[in-house]
């Protein structure tokens, strides 16, 4: 890795190992707690170890839920870089704490310091999240939270292992207490080197009241609705991820028959998998927010927890507890942790787009309160997830028939999403059905605004013009179509989630063509991007017809900069209308699969300078060149 790129940025890698050494340090506590509860048969107030281990991780979520509102307020009101430096000084008093239930095994002081490292959590949480945009541009947030989930989880990884084995050791509970406290200095000490921060919003008068503040911030979550469709998703994810980590002990335990090396070896896969998930969606996002690979990992997610559970219990063990080796030598073990690998992939894919979603789409004075309203309903779901989990394991339900109830919950609450927030599934649909289809080159794509609003402007080959330039193009696109594409109910579905503007010319109905060019003009004010073709038809023969007025009318009423584009290579598609009626010679759809189609994309025209003829000769220059 270059030494100029963001891991080593003096702005980010204190917060990155800030967090690393927190995160870490709360695995290795949690987890020799969970394995010295589970394995020594620990009860408190008549509780079995299924719903103590349960019991842990709602004790650490509950304070989320309790203060996540005021810790909100005041990574906004002061400085997130000192607020940040006053958690770390805080987790190592927590620690001290905890090193001395570890010494005495008393569970009393054991729970007491996990409430209170969930309380320590709760404080920087909202600035750990929203001081990244603070920190590093936009163009790097991406990147920014795959570094930040790469390094949370592998940081898991690291304390979960480290607590297994730690624990298992001669004289345990006091190697547990060295480590834990001298990691929560390092921790501190990284702090420390954080940049100097202003407040976002000093003059913010703070309201301690809990229940006020936390309607309060819930409300201020709810300002745009997308962005809290987006937390309600990154909810969910906790809600899953937690009741999948809480299980693996028992799952291992009573259907695998593993001892605490098992155990490990689970959370190593899963700490992996979303570390290696992360990363791959910053490689697809390619520097921008991909929210196309959102419903990819809810459906993978989807996929292999059904799969683990219709693997059930794959053998009978008899005898001792299986040791790793003997564990990796049953019969089906391998297709079990090819599935957990696929579901801790899935989850970096489902969850890094969420919240690099929530930091762009978010107002600056109110980004950390927003990340407040995420960690309340994270927490609140969390906390559900232990109750719930509780419940089911009354029932009588094993770890393998939660792996269906969890397959059952995320199919629906996948669907609520995506009928929610249909460019999730709009932008999956463009990308993943175009990938396959074609080989897509893009240039110029520089020239496409971060934000505000825009026209894009390009030829018209093909029934699919929409779709390249959709899965191309990183920011949503508003197309304006021709009303007759909506009367297919299949492609009516996919515009609508689109948001497709449909229109008509004056002749054919003069009322639909005015809504039109209404919305058109109301998109473009809310800062959006519409992409119109002004040639008003597709060509039937290859060639680019003169350009309508309409665009002319469109930047006389706002005037935005207008974005030239030019479709190469799709003409004499399946798609196109060069041998006959478009979609039905299947010959030329075989011979021409997987064929390259270039998009290049100019720099942007001044509104003043932007009539049809100008930019007509604009698109014939770039698909000539």
């Amino acid at each position: 890795m270059k030494k100029d790129s963001l891991f080593f940025s003096s702005k980010f890698w204190p917060i990155f190992w800030t967090q690393f050494w927190g995160a870490m340090n709360d695995n290795v506590f949690k987890n020799a707690m969970v394995i010295l509860i589970t394995y020594k048969s620990y009860s408190l107030m008549g509780l079995g170890v299924d719903q103590m281990v349960a019991l842990c991780g709602g004790i650490f979520i509950l304070p989320f839920f309790i203060a996540s509102s005021i810790s909100g307020q005041y990574s906004d009101k002061l400085s997130k870089s000192h607020l940040v430096i006053f958690t770390k000084a805080l987790e190592v008093i927590v620690m001290i704490l905890g090193s001395i239930g570890f010494l005495i095994e008393s569970l009393p002081i054991l729970f007491t310091s996990l409430f209170l490292m969930g309380l320590q959590s709760t404080i920087f949480g909202p600035a750990k999240y929203s001081i990244l945009p603070e920190l590093i541009e936009e163009s790097n947030l991406v990147k920014g939270n795959a570094l930040v989930e790469m390094g949370t989880f592998i940081a898991i990884l690291i304390g979960t292992i480290a607590g297994g084995l730690i624990i298992g050791l001669p004289q345990g509970p006091q190697w547990i207490s060295v480590s834990v406290i001298g990691v929560a200095i390092i921790g501190l000490l990284c702090s420390l080197k954080l940049p100097k921060l202003t407040p976002v919003e000093p003059n913010l008068k703070i309201d301690l009241n809990l229940a006020r503040s936390t309607w309060d911030v819930l409300k201020i979550s709810k300002n745009i609705r997308s962005v809290f469709i987006s937390i309600l998703g990154i909810s969910w994810f906790w809600f899953f991820g937690a009741t999948l980590l809480s299980i693996f002990p028992v799952y291992v335990k009573d259907i695998l028959h593993g001892n605490e090396g098992v155990v490990t070896l689970f959370l190593a896969i899963f700490s992996i998998g979303v570390a290696i998930g992360s990363m791959i969606c910053e490689r697809f996002s390619h520097e921008r927010v991909e929210l196309g690979l959102v419903p990819f990992g809810s459906i993978g997610l989807c996929w292999f927890v059904l799969h683990l559970y219709l693997m059930g219990q794959p053998y009978v063990a008899t005898g001792e507890l299986l040791t790793i080796q003997a564990f990796l030598a049953q019969k089906g073990t391998y297709w079990i942790l090819f599935d957990l690998m696929g579901v801790s992939i899935m989850s970096g894919f489902f969850i890094v787009p969420l919240y690099t979603f929530i930091q762009v789409r978010s107002d600056r004075e109110t980004r950390s309160r927003v990340i407040a309203a995420n960690n309340i309903l994270n927490a609140l779901f969390m906390v559900g997830a232990a109750i719930i989990l509780m419940v089911l394991f009354a029932l009588g339900l094993t770890a393998v028939d939660i792996f269906l109830v969890l397959f059952i919950l995320n199919l629906f609450v996948s669907i609520y999403i995506y009928t929610e927030i249909p460019e999730f599934l709009w932008r999956f649909l463009c990308v993943i059905v175009g990938k396959m289809m074609y080989r897509m080159n893009v240039s110029g794509l520089n020239h496409i605004p971060h934000e505000g609003p825009a026209v894009l402007i390009c030829n018209h080959v093909s029934f699919v013009d929409w779709l390249i330039i959709s899965a191309c193009v990183k920011r949503p696109v508003r197309f304006v179509m021709h009303y007759s594409f909506m009367k297919n109910s299949l492609l009516s579905f996919f515009f609508k989630g689109g948001k497709v503007i449909a229109i008509a010319g004056a002749k054919e109905d003069p009322v639909l063509m005015e809504k039109a060019f209404d919305k058109i003009a109301a998109t473009l004010n809310e800062g959006e991007i519409i992409c119109i073709f002004p040639e008003g038809k597709i060509t039937y023969d290859g060639q680019l017809s003169p350009f309508r007025p309409g665009i002319e009318r469109i930047i006389a009423r706002n005037p935005v900069p207008v974005i030239p584009m030019a479709l190469k290579g799709l003409w004499g598609s399946f798609f196109s209308r060069k041998y006959g009626p478009a979609g039905t010679n299947y010959k030329i759809l075989v011979q021409r699969f997987w064929s390259k189609v270039d998009l290049i994309i100019d720099g942007p025209e001044a509104p003043e300078m932007a009539t049809a003829q100008a930019l007509e000769e604009k698109v014939k220059r770039l698909i000539s060149d």
